[in-house]
């Protein structure tokens, strides 16, 4: 059955953003408009409001999308929607993420540089800088050190190509079979414990999950090979803080490059900030570029008015 084309046009953004912010994506997502009119949701005529079947949305009130009667998808405008699949939004209403291919290059780009940042002993560096040391370290090849990385969705994908490129011994996991040519994979609970014994830097990329919340906690950390250092770029409660904190603390762990927490901002008070063997950093490696966001919004939004039919959304069980 074909799906019946819309017959309202008008489209509502929905988010607790600053005024400044909302109107640069309502304005930049309009500007791609071939069919639709975003506009907030407060200047939707009381007549018409109800008719709305779309929603642009930015960390949203799940009552006030749940209070639109014939609201049939959401387009969000960030990758991550576990705060949205967790709340208690009606189930009758699907999930379209953003996929933008900017934001891949650009948490490739922050992966390679951190991985280098690894790799070339930068945090040994400092350290000896504070105590006026003049020592060399050595240095391995790229090719004798092992990057894993763990969730290879498109983001993953990208990141582990950008580090094979640069001539890193590259190796991949995630909870289903994946295949990328050059690198090798591993998939599912059985293979997580092989492919954290062969890590010298775990690269964390996975979506926030009930499969993935506490995934590295002290028995997964303590099965990479001492000296091993961690990146979390995919959100904080993958990784069990405490576990973490431990295996630095004994030496097992050699470094972590932490961008997303528990709690953000992260609490003056928490010993992460203080802690010699971790990097903090404000959830910036791949920030959501709004030209390039809203250009993604826009033709979903366009193909949804001119064919009736919804774009792919996230299947709620697995939770992306």
């Amino acid at each position: 059955m074909v799906p019946a084309k819309p017959v309202n046009n008008q489209v509502a953004f929905i988010g607790e953003v600053e005024m400044t912010e909302q109107k640069s994506w309502i304005e930049s997502i309009n500007e791609h408009s071939k069919s639709f009119n975003l506009l907030p949701l407060a200047s939707i005529p009381a007549a018409t409001v109800d008719q709305v079947e779309v929603a642009v949305v930015a960390n949203p009130d799940p009552d006030t999308l749940n209070a639109l009667p014939n609201l049939k998808w959401i387009q969000s405008l960030w990758a991550g929607v576990e705060g949205i699949l967790g709340s208690s939004l009606r189930h009758d209403i699907s999930i379209v993420r953003m996929t933008d291919p900017q934001m891949a290059e650009s948490m490739a780009e922050a992966v390679l540089a951190w991985s280098l940042f690894l790799h070339r002993k930068m945090p040994q560096y400092k350290s000896l800088q504070s105590e006026k040391q003049w020592q060399p370290l050595s240095l391995k090849m790229p090719q004798e050190c092992n990057i894993s990385v763990f969730g290879l969705g498109k983001l993953g994908i990208e990141a582990a190509l950008r580090l094979q490129r640069n001539g890193f011994t590259v190796r991949g996991w995630s909870s289903s079979k994946k295949s990328i040519t050059g690198i090798e994979t591993f998939n599912g609970d059985s293979d997580l414990s092989t492919i954290l014994s062969k890590t010298d830097i775990a690269v964390l990329l996975l979506p926030l999950t009930s499969q993935t919340t506490a995934l590295f906690n002290k028995e997964q950390l303590s099965r990479l090979p001492v000296g091993a250092s961690i990146i979390n770029f995919a959100r904080g409660p993958v990784i069990v803080e405490a576990d973490l904190i431990e295996c630095l603390n004994n030496n097992h762990l050699e470094h972590a490059v932490l961008d997303v927490f528990d709690e953000e901002p992260l609490p003056v008070d928490h010993a992460l900030w203080s802690n010699p063997r971790v990097t903090v950093l404000p959830h910036i490696s791949a920030p959501t570029t709004v030209a390039t966001a809203a250009e993604i919004a826009a033709q979903n939004l366009n193909h949804y008015f001119s064919s009736g039919k919804i774009p792919e959304s996230v299947d709620r069980n697995r939770g992306y």
